[in-house]
């Protein structure tokens, strides 16, 4: 089975520290219209960080600075397997724009739940909600 290795930020609301941003799949990608955090996939070569910023940039048109590494999960779909690595993130130059997206949101982790996330997602929204992730 196919393996790839996706960097996400957690990028903080900058006017409430509770709410961080998400984003909602496109139509016509793998997973359609589902929830996730902002990132992608990390090309060979490319450190996570380096991703990180690549993907922001041209997913949101903003430029990240990145932090510490907040979080990890392996997650096996039908048809490949996630290494999903969450860092944090603050975004230093741009709005967020729906570029490689349907939709932009700032959420608490308790309003996320309700939404449909990606399944790779889903222990990240528990661990966000009992505390078990640091956000700050």
């Amino acid at each position: 089975m196919k393996q790839i290795r996706v960097v996400a930020a957690l990028i903080v609301d900058p006017g409430d520290a509770g709410r961080f941003l998400v984003q909602q799949r496109l139509p016509d990608k793998a997973r359609p219209n589902l929830w996730e955090f902002p990132g992608g996939k990390v090309e060979p070569g490319e450190t996570d960080e380096a991703a990180l910023v690549r993907e922001c940039r041209e997913e949101l048109a903003v430029e990240l600075t990145v932090g510490r590494r907040l979080w990890g999960n392996t997650h096996a779909y039908s048809d490949l397997t996630v290494e999903l690595e969450l860092f944090a993130a603050k975004i230093h130059e741009g709005e967020p724009k729906p570029l490689g997206a349907q939709a932009l949101r700032f959420c608490t982790p308790r309003q996320m739940q309700a939404l449909p996330f990606c399944e790779a997602d889903l222990p990240l929204l528990e661990s966000l909600v009992s505390g078990a992730v640091p956000t700050r």
